[in-house]
């Protein structure tokens, strides 16, 4: 920080929230740098600046984290739901740290979400460019075509969106019920449901089983387990690099 940094980007490497949330917050009068309200995100600082984000002085940045957790069914993933839905961070052991998700997964989904202590490591694992696959379990309701699913590789456009390449595999059906495994490099919200919707097989349960290198593996839901540092570094060594000078 000796020449500075954008100070949404030092807010979310200090584990509050990830870099667009910082900037909203600070459009919202919640930060101030030396004691004056901020008016714009668009504002470096250095060690030598005194932060405090709602009246708490800024924490200072610790090593970026890692945690795999099996969200269940009937969360949401937010810190604050406007309806009044229970939340992940609801349900997650006061031993964890101040964390954030990874990218989400709705209401009704269930599996891998990868939480972390660092905003700046959650932007970068849910940029396309990162390339790291999602893969999941889908359980449609329907005759499923395999021919047809076999077509989703070329993507499709819907309602004038339009959602890139889905490998979509069948595995079996079981009356009217059939598994699917799917895999996608970039997923726009809701994309799977809206996808299978609209050729008919409407979704009545969807499992992400990992994302990029890390596993679902036996995780019940509800469950969370620590990514070793070791393996972070392996898998995120230029990333770490380059993130924590």
């Amino acid at each position: 920080m000796a020449k500075g940094e954008r100070i949404a980007k030092v807010i979310a490497r200090a584990g509050l929230c990830s870099r667009r949330d910082a900037e909203a917050w600070i459009l919202e009068g919640r930060v101030r740098v030396d004691g004056k309200v901020l008016e714009s995100p668009a504002f470096c600082v250095t060690s030598r600046h005194r932060i405090i984000v709602d009246g708490k002085l800024l924490p200072k940045a610790e090593a970026a984290r890692l945690w795999l957790y099996y969200k269940p069914r009937g969360l949401v993933t937010t810190h604050k739901d406007e309806q009044g839905r229970p939340t992940i961070f609801q349900s997650l052991s006061a031993e964890l740290p101040r964390v954030i998700s990874v990218g989400r997964l709705d209401l009704n989904s269930e599996g891998l979400l990868l939480l972390t202590n660092d905003g700046e490591l959650a932007r970068h694992l849910e940029l396309p460019s990162t390339g790291w696959v999602r893969r999941y379990r889908v359980r449609l309701h329907g005759k499923v075509d395999a021919i047809e699913l076999e077509k989703l590789k070329q993507g499709l456009t819907i309602d004038g969106i339009h959602y890139g390449s889905i490998l979509a595999n069948l595995d079996r059906q079981q009356g009217d019920n059939a598994w699917v495994t799917v895999s996608l490099q970039e997923g726009k919200n809701r994309e799977l449901r809206r996808v299978f919707e609209f050729l008919g097989w409407p979704i009545n349960r969807l499992i992400r089983t990992s994302y990029g290198p890390f596993q679902l593996g036996t995780l019940t839901p509800g469950n969370v387990k620590a990514v070793a540092p070791k393996i972070l570094q392996d898998q995120l060594g230029s990333f770490m690099g380059k993130g924590k000078k």
